[in-house]
């Protein structure tokens, strides 16, 4: 099996396993998109727009929310994809036991301390996010909410800023961007953020 079969191969049975495990689920978008569609994006992102190649930060990225949205632990996770898979995916799962202001403030204090894998795949979960809130917000979310998301997620982003140049130039274009809500466009960060 040559090198590049291995990384396909790699690469495409982390896809495979979080399309099962995510298979009922729907994004919060108007057209319920099918949740899988979000971590495809985040690789993509790592692999189109960063230039990354390795596999398990690829994996990690397409497994990212198996452990906080679906009935799938670390250890399978280490078990089917390795010990640094398992590391990146821990580092950015959320602990779904502690409330949501809790784990929003551990996003942004822990964000400087994760490892290097780990930080690109924040860094790209929070372009894709961006990018769909820019697009169109989740049914349900008022304008203030959007706004408040895009000031956490650049706490989040600055903390692992660094990592790649590439991806700190995308988020830059998006938080210097604006976003549509309700037929109007809206600045994605406020002049005092």
């Amino acid at each position: 099996m040559s090198a590049e079969t291995s990384l396909a191969a790699l690469v495409l049975r982390a896809a495979k396993f979080a399309s099962q495990r995510h298979a009922p689920q729907r994004r919060k978008d108007p057209q319920q998109t099918p949740y899988i569609n979000h971590p495809l994006a985040v690789a993509c992102v790592l692999a189109d727009e960063a230039g990354v190649s390795d596999p398990a930060v690829l994996q990690a990225a397409l497994l990212h929310d198996t452990v906080e949205d679906t009935p799938t632990s670390l250890a399978e996770i280490e078990r089917f994809f390795g010990a640094d898979v398992r590391l990146y995916v821990a580092q950015c799962s959320d602990d779904t036991s502690l409330p949501k202001a809790d784990r929003k403030r551990l996003q942004i204090e822990t964000a400087p301390t994760k490892s290097d894998g780990a930080k690109l795949v924040k860094l790209a979960d929070k372009i894709d996010n961006l990018r769909d809130l820019q697009r169109t917000p989740p049914v349900g979310w008022t304008l203030s909410r959007v706004q408040e998301y895009f000031a956490w997620a650049k706490r989040v982003t600055d903390g692992c800023a660094g990592v790649s140049p590439a991806m700190d130039s995308i988020l830059a274009g998006i938080y210097a961007g604006e976003f549509e809500y309700e037929g109007r466009r809206y600045p994605c960060l406020t002049t005092t953020e």
